[in-house]
């Protein structure tokens, strides 16, 4: 970055995006090196965390286009990583549920992120991780989580 220009480097919105770009890139490489991609953790976590979910639920949660979610699930569940029954609340539409190997992938690909993020984080300290985590989330937050 030693050629970029210091009014750009000192913009705050431009490093969110170069780090993104490199966090991205790290990531797709460390899911790709465990047969996954970025979007198997997220549906695996938010099963996880919430419990059996629609798929409109979980697109939400996950901040997926609906469009995608049909793939992706169906996907997950020729893996076995989830399942799919009918909600006993709405027999139109299935509630997608985490498998007990979709908890095994959600921690093996977790592992795989947890590398990822120390290759991206290494040069700071757990505390400077944190806060940039906090300080990330209350501008996401101020903004809706768009």
């Amino acid at each position: 970055m030693d050629d970029t220009p210091a009014r750009l480097r000192g913009k705050p919105s431009w490093l969110v995006s170069k780090t993104a770009a490199l966090a991205q890139r790290h990531i797709g490489e460390a899911m790709s090196a465990v047969g996954a991609r970025g979007y198997h953790f997220a549906i695996l976590a938010a099963l996880d965390e919430f419990g059996p979910a629609s798929q409109v639920a979980i697109g939400q949660r996950c901040r997926i286009d609906r469009s995608d979610m049909h793939a992706m699930l169906t996907e997950l569940e020729a893996q076995k990583y989830v399942g799919r029954k009918p909600d006993p609340d709405d027999r139109r539409r299935n509630l997608i549920t985490l498998t007990a190997a979709g908890k095994r992938r959600l921690h093996e690909l977790d592992a795989a992120l947890t590398a990822a993020q120390d290759e991206i984080f290494g040069g700071l300290t757990t505390p400077e991780r944190d806060r940039l985590v906090r300080l990330l989330t209350r501008v996401l937050d101020r903004h809706g989580n768009d």
